[in-house]
């Protein structure tokens, strides 16, 4: 009988950035495609699966993994969390997760991306614009988000360009998916 291996762990070095101030200006919506952003009241658990695996797989997103349904339901239901979809060309192409239990303290951006067929499009910045502006719409003192080595390389200099300041680091084992 031949055991199966565990998977090695992925280190990953986080990043914890914050933004104290709404940015002056929106990033305007790119030319060309039709795009649409709808703030998903109900999601199905599965659609959310699909999301969340579709743009965290690449970067061995691990939080929601290993929810069951029932747990996962609870957290997608609760009042503290806003998701919203990004449409292009009526597919699905992105999202993001805000997760408001720290209000009034901070806002926190959760989870954000694009899928891999969405991404080096000029989509990041305008979609990123989006979920900073739905963030600070709930009127916190600060807006947090996250990124770490696992993330795209691009992540850290993007969530800096419009505003975040890294304020801590810290390090962190995720079993990769395979």
């Amino acid at each position: 009988m031949t055991l199966a291996r565990k998977p090695k762990l992925l280190k990953a070095r986080i990043t914890h950035l914050e933004m104290h101030a709404l940015p002056a200006h929106r990033v305007p919506l790119p030319l060309g495609p039709r795009v649409a952003l709808m703030q998903v009241k109900t999601i199905p658990v599965s659609f959310y699966r699909y999301l969340y695996e579709q743009v965290g797989r690449a970067h061995h997103w691990a939080l929601r993994r290993m929810n069951s349904d029932a747990e996962l339901r609870d957290i997608l239901d609760s009042p503290s969390t806003e998701i919203v979809v990004l449409y292009v060309e009526g597919a699905p192409a992105g999202f993001f997760e805000l997760n408001l239990a720290d209000l009034p303290a901070s806002a926190e951006i959760l989870y954000f991306g694009l899928t891999h067929d969405f991404q080096g499009r000029g989509l990041a910045r305008f979609f990123l614009s989006e979920a900073i502006f739905a963030a600070w719409a709930r009127n916190p003192k600060k807006v947090i988000i996250q990124t770490n080595t696992l993330d795209s390389p691009l992540a850290l200099r993007l969530y800096q360009k419009m505003g975040f300041s890294p304020v801590a680091w810290s390090e962190e084992e995720v079993a990769p998916w395979l």
